[in-house]
């Protein structure tokens, strides 16, 4: 028998397959194929908004390197949103300017329609055209190049975020994810030099939001743009962001890696964002400071200053107590409650002088009954101490 030069050998049939079977379960396209662009420098100067006569950003200052990703972490209403509006030129800010690339794009002397900030913005619902085709939802943005030419941009962004095969579709076919991979694909097309994402994964299951935020993050790696992702969950910015921008009613609390803002906070708001935490009120005796779980110095506070003494659950070590009830150390908690969170259990300790459970994380089969006694050790890289406010409440 002769051999056919185009006959596909059967590993082009098994690739052919695996790509079918990709396509069918929603895989993502190859890596490598986005698009690229020329990153721009996102600076806020001393902004200030308004709606009415309420506050919704007061003096915000940032400077976001090109190629940076960058989350706006905090609690719904703390003015994140409204700094993706401003940076997009859907709102105009009271006071203070934008700049990128250092040119002023909304200011006192200065305003650009969103239309030429090169700027790609990505909203919380999608924001998806009912009445337009993938295809067309996707090109929308390209209005600039000819017809031909913007569908095929379209269609390799398309092909990029696994979606190809949706184009003729409507969005109403789609599920969430998959709307979520439109916007994305219609957010990159133009190859802006800045993406803004409002709360991209905050409508999706977990599961599928796990695998959303690699790809996406993936993706924006391929293209090289800089990005605020807009979030109120600290596990995700820690996971998508170079720097995180933590935000309280307004204002910039700290600006840091993640590393940075979980081992050093500022505050106890800061560290309350990214971590439990046992806390502990305190009087700053001869240096330190002496709590139910034991004494710790206290450097840079002053004699009799009020403190927060905040040790975090993963950083208490338990092992048996002594047959006479005793630790070496001399701290005994009483095994309260426990509950199996798979690859740790969450042990609630009675100890004496705390008004409340003690809670420690502790690896899975911890293997004390309820009622036993166990020796308490803490380990000091995860206990952090801070100034006492007077708005906080009054910890046991």
């Amino acid at each position: 028998m002769k051999h056919d030069p185009t006959a596909k050998s059967p590993g082009d049939k098994a690739g052919q397959e695996h790509q079918a079977r990709a396509i069918r379960r929603g895989g993502w396209g190859q890596l490598g194929t986005a698009g690229a662009t020329i990153a721009a420098r996102l600076t806020f100067e001393n902004v200030t908004h308004y709606y009415g006569s309420s506050v919704a950003v007061r003096d915000f200052s940032l400077d976001i390197a090109p190629g940076e990703i960058i989350c706006m972490l905090g609690e719904s209403g703390c003015g994140k949103t409204t700094l993706l509006r401003v940076a997009a030129g859907i709102e105009r800010q009271y006071s203070g300017r934008v700049l990128i690339n250092e040119r002023e794009i909304a200011g006192p002397s200065r305003f650009l329609p969103p239309e030429k900030r090169g700027v790609g913005l990505m909203f919380q619902d999608y924001a998806l055209f009912p009445h337009l085709t993938i295809l067309h939802n996707v090109m929308f943005g390209l209005a600039r190049l000819g017809a031909s030419a913007a569908e095929r941009e379209a269609r390799a962004a398309l092909r990029r975020v696994g979606l190809e095969h949706y184009a003729g579709d409507y969005p109403h076919a789609l599920s969430g994810g998959e709307q979520q991979r439109v916007a994305l694909a219609r957010a990159i097309v133009p190859r802006p030099g800045v993406v803004l994402m409002d709360e991209p994964f905050s409508g999706l299951d977990r599961r599928l939001r796990e695998n959303l935020r690699d790809e996406t993050l993936a993706l924006l790696r391929e293209t090289r743009a800089t990005c605020i992702i807009v979030t109120h969950d600290p596990e995700e910015a820690m996971r998508l962001a170079d720097r995180i921008a933590l935000m309280r009613a307004g204002r910039l609390v700290q600006v840091g890696t993640a590393d940075e803002l979980y081992r050093t906070p500022v505050d106890l708001f800061t560290a309350r964002f990214f971590s439990e935490f046992n806390e502990i009120a305190a009087d700053v005796q001869n240096g330190g400071v002496s709590t139910p779980l034991g004494a710790f110095p206290a450097p840079g506070f002053g004699e009799g200053e009020r403190v927060d003494v905040c040790i975090r659950p993963l950083g208490l070590k338990l092992s048996r107590a002594g047959g006479d009830g005793k630790s070496g150390n001399g701290i005994v908690g009483r095994v309260a409650r426990r509950h199996f969170l798979g690859g740790v259990d969450l042990v609630d300790l009675a100890v004496e002088g705390m008004a409340t459970p003690v809670k420690a994380r502790v690896s899975s089969g911890f293997g004390h009954d309820i009622g036993s006694e166990v020796s308490i050790a803490v380990d000091p890289n995860h206990l952090l101490i801070f100034a006492r406010q007077p708005c906080d409440d009054d910890a046991p």
